[in-house]
Formats: C-alpha cells, sequence, structure tokens
C-alpha cells in the first residue's frame, strides 16, 4: 500500500504554489505515494478521514495556525514547505523582527522537517535560527518545465522583446520595471507585460505615454508568451525563489533579475543582476542587453537551458527522499 501524503494550501491562487504542487503529485512519485489534498481550514476533518502518513503543510506559518500545527503534528509527521518567508520579504514587510522570527521558531518547531525552497531562504533559517539544523532541508523548486524545453531558439527582434509576467502586487516589483522603461529609448526595447492583481490600475498609470509597452492581462499559455520574448526580466522585491526565473531559462531566454533571494543563485552565465528597487540600474541593464549581439544572447539562453534542463528529476529525487526519510521516524 503506497504512503499517504496530505498537502494542505488554503489559496489556489498562489500560481506558483500551486503548479509545483501540481507537478509534484502528477509526478511518476504517484506510483510510489498516494498523494491528497485539503483545504487548512479542512486539515483535522482530513486526518480523521483519511489518516495520512505525512501532511505537508503550504500555507504561510502565523500565530494563528500555531495551535493547529501543533494538532496536526500530534496526529502525523509534519513538513512545513515554506514558499513565503525570506530575508527581502521580513525587510519589506516585517516591523518587529523579533516577534517574527519567534513566530517562525515555534511554528517551524512543531514540524518533523521544515523545507526551504532555495540556498539563500535556507541559509537565512539558519543565520537565525528558526529550524533545527537537522530538521531543515532546501529543495529548490521546480514545476513542470518539459513544454518550456521544447521552445524552439528564435531570431532575434528589433526591437528588442522584453517579457515579465506574474501578480501584479508589491513584491513582483513591475513599478520598478515600468519607471525603468521609462528612462530606456523607445525604439530598442519593446515590453510585454502580462499578469493581473490589485495594483493594475497603478501599474497602467506610471506606463501612460509609454507606446514601447503593453500590458497583455492574464498569461494563460506561459510557455506560448516566452516563445514570443528574446529577454525576460524578473524586478522582484522579494522572492524566496522565483518561478518565472526557472521557466524563462527553461525557455533558453536569458534574463534580467534583482539581487534578490533564490533569484541570485539561479543566474549564472544566463543574465545580469541588478540591485533590488533601482529603477535606473534596471533601465541600464535593460540597454545594455539591448546592444549585446545575437549570440551573446544567444549563449546566455542555451546556458541557462542546460542548468535547468534537468531540474525537474532533481526535484523529485529530493521530494522521494525526504519523505522516506520522514517516514522513516517514529
Amino acid at each position: 500500500m503506497r504512503p499517504k501524503v496530505l498537502k494542505l494550501l488554503s489559496d489556489r491562487n498562489l500560481g506558483g504554489v500551486n503548479k509545483t504542487m501540481e507537478g509534484l503529485i502528477s509526478s511518476p512519485l504517484g506510483e510510489k505515494f498516494e498523494f491528497l489534498t485539503a483545504n487548512v481550514s479542512e486539515a483535522q476533518t482530513a486526518l480523521r478521514s483519511l489518516k495520512p502518513d505525512i501532511a505537508i503543510f503550504h500555507d504561510p506559518c502565523n500565530w494563528q495556525n500555531l495551535t493547529s500545527l501543533w494538532k496536526i503534528a500530534r496526529q502525523t509527521r509534519l513538513i512545513i514547505h515554506d514558499h513565503h518567508y525570506s530575508k527581502g520579504f521580513e525587510d519589506y514587510n516585517v516591523p518587529s523582527k523579533f516577534r517574527f522570527r519567534l513566530m517562525l521558531q515555534l511554528t517551524y518547531g512543531t514540524a518533523h522537517r521544515v523545507v526551504a525552497v532555495s540556498h539563500a531562504q535556507g541559509q537565512w533559517m539558519r543565520e537565525h535560527h528558526l529550524a533545527k539544523p537537522e530538521n531543515l532541508a532546501v529543495i529548490q523548486q521546480s514545476p513542470p518545465i518539459a513544454k518550456f524545453l521544447e521552445i524552439a531558439p528564435k531570431p532575434r527582434d528589433r526591437p528588442l522583446v522584453l517579457g515579465a509576467y506574474g501578480r501584479f502586487s508589491q513584491q513582483k516589483g513591475f513599478d520598478l520595471l515600468l519607471r525603468a522603461m521609462q528612462q530606456v529609448p523607445s525604439e530598442q526595447v519593446q515590453l510585454l507585460l502580462g499578469g493581473y492583481g490589485s495594483d493594475e490600475m497603478m501599474l497602467k498609470q506610471i506606463a501612460q505615454g509609454l507606446e514601447n509597452v503593453q500590458f497583455l492581462g492574464t498569461i494563460r499559455d506561459v510557455p506560448s508568451f516566452l516563445s514570443q520574448c528574446d529577454v525576460v526580466v524578473i524586478p522582484s522585491r522579494w522572492e524566496p525563489w522565483g518561478n518565472v526565473c526557472l521557466e524563462a531559462k527553461a525557455a533558453g531566454k536569458p534574463v534580467i533579475v534583482t539581487a534578490t533571494d533564490g533569484l541570485v543563485e539561479q543566474v549564472e552565465a544566463c543574465g545580469l543582476v541588478v540591485p533590488v528597487e533601482d529603477p535606473e540600474a534596471l533601465a541600464k541593464a535593460i540597454i545594455q542587453v539591448a546592444s549585446l549581439s545575437d549570440a551573446t544572447l544567444a549563449n546566455w539562453g542555451q546556458s541557462g537551458r542546460r542548468a535547468v534542463s534537468s531540474a525537474g528529476s532533481k526535484y523529485l529525487e529530493a521530494w522521494e527522499s525526504i519523505l522516506w526519510e520522514v517516514l522513516a521516524t517514529s
């Protein structure tokens, strides 16, 4: 009989989390483990009826769910998979770091394992003693990327086609990107911006007068969108991992990213890294990329694709290893 793994998540609008979670459920690991899902609010009912061998908690930890996590850990083995918090998140959102870190120490302390999604996030956890070293694991995140790896190289367009996509929120930094585009000659770069969210009106106001910026709305077919782009930019203020960077690399696209959290460790010989919250530096990077030779951009794209070609299999191997490891604990 396959061990039962119950994945607990409340917000189905978290695109990156959902893509990664659904990819794991539909992967070959489904032949070895029975993956089940439930809303966090239904956790106790699910635990009683399904009797899982492991529960994986995907929601952001907070003071309100501390008791719930303690109850879950009393009934089954608990893994906290943290997609949410990082040094960058803390810098922008946490007025009292002492209280925040105490909450994380207590909530992480309920779990048999805490899984970080990047080395940067894991290092932040270790530096502040948020989780016991023996209970902390790092598994670099990877949603399914097979369709991205199949995207054929495209001749470079002039003007350069810059792509960006994601939630229109403070975290994703699209306001910084649009302010950078105000400093980029329109004849050099065209920006395709896909996404949705509460900041849409504000972003469109910033973009007024920018004839080389096009809002595409929600991107339903990401591989098709990326096939139109020459370069992908990720201007996030914080990003524990950054699936967009992984997808862009798998699609063979050079990237421009901000120097935050898990984005930095994803960029080696495949693009540029610029300071966070610096539209001027971002504009200079965009202009620099637009002036590069076709051969350089092609080499960056190929290098990025090679770097992630086995990311999916490594991700599954790491999860299989930790699941068996946790099952072996009493």
